[in-house]
């Protein structure tokens, strides 16, 4: 697909939705006074609420998650603009044949939907519809960024080369994909230094430039983005790899005056508050109520029996904003003295054979849910670390204490990404970090799903840092 006609992708996909909406109900044969007038309401209304809810603003890298979150977003607020149709002008229909029109609609939506990202993907992976992209700079920093776009070939990013100032700005990235570079030896070609690139991005259509913050200085930047701007050039800026988050920048205007908030986060909404507040209530009460009510007596025996102390190992851990809190687990260790200081480690002397089962399975994370009741964690968020902890890790990550905008979790996405347990590097907390600042900055419903799902599967297979 030539790019050109990248700009009728979202009319044509509006436009097969109102379709697939309107042969759906005029099949479901109405029995109304007019049914021109509800026809008309329905595609009012799907347009005013698609323009809303953002249904067809969508990127080329965008996830899966974002749009099944958009889908659902759309369907039900739709739903509801249906049945206040049929309220306000008092029309008596079955409540079985407005179902029908709405599920057979969002089942036949989803499916064009899915057809449409899966032919777009396959499309791209074959040639099509790409985007030129040279990378200015060849720092560390850049290095996930251009596997990403190597390796991914189903985004649609066909990588020219790099421009640099360095003295071995040759990069090897394992590109797996050889079509994307030039020379085919799966390193990117190194087209010239920085000055260079501004005939090169004419003579080759080049779409979007990304530019390394680090390795450019703030005068060549701006002149990069001048020339962009004059030729229909996109500039995006990476940070430096020591720069483990994504500003969520937001703009708003005071009167006339320009203000940029760092960090517009989707916590900031009252009604996501609620709802993951509400969520967090249902679901640790039927843990609580379902699993904890006859699993803690059991536990309760078989702790007692191998060794004294309580069945409940109580620990201080930092909380949202920084706030400390009593943490609840089931206890997989003898008493000691340093368990306020001392992370587990493998091999840990001090877990008990009970201990290393419970661990295992991460049954000793369960009694959390109580935590979650009481307000103090969520059921999803970035785990939880000791006071030493803390201290600790805030000297090695610069943001480390953004992970505390919001509640602790039992599990989250740093966790299903692999990075649970014990810390034995600083890589592996800069990682953990990098994704709970993610999860904050992209939270969505689905994307809790997701993680708790995640989650599930990765404790019955088992995990190997679970000890």
């Amino acid at each position: 697909m030539p790019k050109n006609y990248a700009v009728f992708i979202r009319p044509i996909s509006l436009a097969i939705h109102l379709l697939l909406l309107n042969l759906v109900f005029f099949y479901s044969k109405f029995d109304l006074i007019d049914d021109y007038v509800f026809a008309i309401y329905l595609n009012l209304s799907w347009l005013l609420i698609s323009y809303f809810t953002n249904i067809y603003k969508f990127s080329r890298n965008i996830k899966i998650t974002k749009v099944v979150t958009q889908l659902l977003k759309q369907f039900s607020i739709f739903t509801l603009a249906i049945f206040a149709f049929f309220t306000w002008t008092k029309t008596e229909i079955g409540i079985r044949q407005v179902t029908k029109l709405l599920f057979l609609s969002y089942l036949l939506i989803t499916f064009f939907r899915a057809l449409y990202f899966y032919a777009l993907r396959r499309y791209r992976i074959e040639g099509g519809n790409f985007k030129r992209v040279i990378v200015i700079g060849s720092n560390g920093g850049l290095k996930p960024l251009v596997n990403f776009m190597s390796n991914r070939s189903d985004f649609g990013y066909k990588l020219m080369g790099i421009f640099s100032n360095a003295k071995n700005p040759s990069l090897s990235y394992q590109i797996t994909n050889k079509a994307l570079t030039k020379n085919g030896n799966g390193n990117l070609e190194h087209l010239g230094k920085i000055e260079d690139c501004f005939d090169y991005i004419i003579k080759n259509e080049v779409d979007e430039i990304y530019c390394s913050i680090s390795e450019v200085s703030q005068d060549y930047i701006n002149r990069i983005i001048d020339f962009a701007d004059q030729h229909y050039v996109v500039v995006k800026l990476i940070p430096d790899h020591q720069d483990i988050f994504s500003k969520n920048m937001h703009l708003e205007y005071y009167g006339f005056v320009p203000v940029l908030s760092i960090r517009k986060l989707p916590f900031d909404k009252p009604l996501v508050k609620f709802f993951k507040r509400l969520f967090d209530i249902i679901f640790s009460i039927l843990i609580i109520v379902f699993v904890l009510s006859w699993l803690t007596p059991i536990l309760y025996v078989l702790i007692k029996r191998e060794s004294k102390g309580p069945v409940f190992f109580k620990q201080v851990r930092d909380g949202l904003k920084g706030e400390s809190f009593v943490c609840y687990k089931y206890r997989s260790m003898g008493v000691n003295t340093r368990s306020e200081m001392d992370q587990t480690t493998k091999g840990d002397e001090r877990i008990t054979k009970i201990g290393k089962f419970i661990r295992k399975t991460s049954i000793d994370e369960l009694p959390q849910f109580i935590n979650v009741l009481k307000g103090e964690m969520s059921v999803v968020g970035p785990r939880p670390h000791m006071l030493s902890q803390s201290e600790i890790f805030i000297k090695i990550v610069d943001k480390y204490m953004v992970r505390h905008f919001v509640k602790p979790g039992i599990t989250g996405l740093a966790q299903v990404k692999g990075y649970r347990g014990e810390i034995e590097t600083d890589q592996d907390i800069i990682n953990r970090v990098k994704y709970d600042i993610f999860y904050i900055e992209n939270w969505s419903f689905v994307l809790d799903i997701n993680i708790i799902i995640r989650t599930i599967f990765n404790v019955s297979k088992g995990e190997e840092k679970a000890y």
